[in-house]
């Protein structure tokens, strides 16, 4: 199995657990934190697409799907178009909102295309090239893939854990 194989791998489970959080659940739970400074599965599972958007786009050298696309406009957040959560207040996790799973689900599947089209033409140089200069040592590739893999189970893992939380408190 080659190293692309692996993460197209990776990818497709970060897929399955992104729909399995998001399918059936209705907005009030989509949108719902369980403590004014926790995150919803809404925010979440943005926040994890536009993760990957941004990191997989800038790592490639294409246009990412949030704005090609006009997902911003789709979402119609009143947030900078380019940004991806990191960093956010309660206030601003409370700004993400969502009155369908399945806008989550279509942004997501989108960048996760995407990401399996740039994955399926990697060779092996090409996790050795830098793509990040700013950090000591600079970020290869191939590191900033897993880095973007590592971080996207996590917050689907999130996700679910907040949704049964929610779905627990709901019965």
């Amino acid at each position: 199995m080659h190293a692309k194989d692996i993460l197209v791998e990776g990818h497709a489970r970060i897929r399955e657990e992104v729909h399995a959080v998001v399918d059936g659940l209705p907005p009030e739970l989509l949108n719902a934190r369980p403590a004014a400074d926790a995150n919803s599965v809404a925010w979440l599972v943005w926040h994890l697409t536009r993760v990957q958007d941004d990191h997989v786009a800038d790592a490639f050298g294409l246009d990412q799907v949030w704005l090609a696309r006009d997902w911003h406009k789709r979402f119609g957040l009143r947030l900078d178009r380019h940004d991806t959560g990191y960093g956010h207040t309660p206030a601003k996790v409370a700004e993400v909102r969502v009155d369908d799973g399945e806008l989550l689900t279509g942004y997501y599947d989108a960048v996760h295309e995407q990401t399996l089209t740039a994955l399926r033409r990697l060779t092996a140089k090409d996790l050795e090239r830098v793509v990040d200069e700013n950090w000591d040592p600079p970020v290869t590739l191939g590191v900033r893939l897993v880095s973007v893999l590592s971080d996207d189970l996590q917050h689907a893992g999130q996700a679910a854990y907040v949704r049964g939380l929610l779905q627990s408190a709901d019965s």
